[in-house]
């Protein structure tokens, strides 16, 4: 349940900071305020989008790399093993063991010569 529920929260903070990333200005965009292309009419004004957004998307960076470290974490917590090799040895413990003394008795077996 936990796992799932973490799970979501990162898909979430991914489209979220995706989307912040995308919706912030490039360096070079100030020069173009600059001489008139009209950026301090914005919601945030000339200046104030830029800390602002950049903060969120800080703080949604670090959940990202929050969730990140916790889902890893939880990968990593298994209880069954993960290696093809073991799996082989818990298969072949599993299998019945033939008898020393022979085999079954529908098994053909060669005349002494």
């Amino acid at each position: 349940m936990m796992h799932t529920l973490i799970l979501v929260a990162h898909v979430v903070v991914a489209v979220a900071l995706i989307a912040l990333v995308l919706l912030q200005q490039g360096k070079g965009a100030d020069a173009g305020a600059a001489f008139g292309s009209g950026s301090s009419a914005t919601m945030f004004g000339a200046r104030g989008s830029a800390s602002f957004l950049s903060r969120t998307t800080s703080v949604l960076a670090a959940v990202f790399f929050l969730t990140s470290l916790t889902l890893a974490y939880f990968a990593t917590q298994t209880s069954t093993p993960e290696s093809v090799v073991d799996r082989l040895r818990v298969e072949e413990a599993n299998l019945p063991q033939p008898s020393v003394g022979g085999g079954p008795a529908d098994v053909p077996r060669l005349p002494p010569k």
